[in-house]
């Protein structure tokens, strides 16, 4: 697979895990950010952990969040993981007042039942695109993303109420899960992904 991505560490994201999986499965790649931006020749991971505004805050340094909106609207290849999925939508529930990137609309919204955060394994289910495997993955989420539209929804999964699990628009895929700590399964999601902007 003759892919090289752009790791962001912008986000406070789990560089580590993402890092050791994409090792493991021999995909070269190079860490990318505010001081070193990409510049649009390589698809962008953008891994994020904590909170929505924290997040927002990281990425807009040196105007960080104006580069990645440039080179994902000009087509380049994106994944967004967990927080990085959800601060592609417009505000956050967790961030009152903080804008997100826009790229995908809607907006994200707490759980309001179970034991919050959803921690552990949930299955998967294909929304629009059943080429896409259903499986099981692992979520660390409080927070989930309501597209406006339901046409960009990639996976749909269960906690309490049917929820978006990930997103796929264009150039843009986001997986509210963590692949790289879902086992043979998140390995053959980050695969498709991969062999699809390959």
């Amino acid at each position: 697979m003759k892919v090289e991505l752009d790791l962001v560490t912008s986000a406070g994201g789990n560089i580590g895990s993402i890092s050791r999986t994409l090792t493991r499965m021999g995909v070269p790649f190079r860490l990318v950010g505010a001081e070193n931006p990409p510049d649009g020749s390589r698809p962008i991971i953008l891994p994020g952990v904590g909170a929505f505004g924290a997040v927002m805050t990281s990425l807009k340094e040196n105007e960080f969040d104006k580069t990645i909106c440039k080179l994902v609207k000009t087509g380049t290849p994106f994944l967004g993981v967990c927080v990085g999925m959800q601060v592609l939508f417009d505000e956050s529930e967790e961030a009152p007042g903080v804008q997100g990137l826009g790229l995908v609309k809607g907006s994200v919204l707490k759980f309001n039942q179970g034991k919050v955060p959803q921690i552990g394994w949930n299955e998967i289910q294909p929304s629009n695109d059943p080429s896409w495997e259903r499986g099981y993955v692992y979520f660390v989420n409080s927070y989930y993303a309501q597209p406006t539209s339901d046409q960009v929804t990639l996976y749909n999964s269960n906690y309490y109420r049917t929820f978006c699990a990930a997103v796929q628009t264009d150039n843009i895929t986001a997986f509210q899960f963590h692949p790289e700590k879902s086992g043979d399964m998140g390995e053959r999601l980050l695969t498709r992904w991969l062999t699809d902007v390959a």
